[in-house]
């Protein structure tokens, strides 16, 4: 983990800013490609981006805690550099005795 000081400089601060609502599962996709004015950890987190990965992932990725990479976050978001969406969730498996009716159907065939 990377040093306190160095982690107070990429957040910009105490953590009395208002931040973007995130959990670990929630998706950042990138909007853009990163410019010269953004800090390295946020064009880092453009690159990795390019196809949506969870917030956990980007921790991980970027070696940095939870906390650290939603204020990189939260500013991408306001910047309008990145967009968040909620995580996909898998259907409901199908009720047990429709698969057998189905089942039993296809047999009769």
């Amino acid at each position: 983990m990377g040093d306190p000081e160095r982690l107070y400089v990429i957040t910009g601060g105490p953590d009395g800013a208002a931040r973007a609502p995130l959990d670990l599962v929630t998706m950042i996709v990138a909007r853009d490609e990163p410019s010269p004015t953004v800090q390295p950890e946020q064009a880092a987190i453009l690159r990795l981006c390019r196809a949506p990965l969870s917030v956990a992932e980007l921790s991980a990725h970027l070696t940095l805690p939870f906390s650290v990479v939603t204020a990189l976050l939260t500013e991408l978001l306001t910047a309008e550099l990145v967009e968040s969406r909620a995580p996909v969730v898998r259907a409901a498996l199908p009720d047990r005795s429709l698969l057998e009716a189905v089942m039993h159907g296809l047999q009769r065939l």
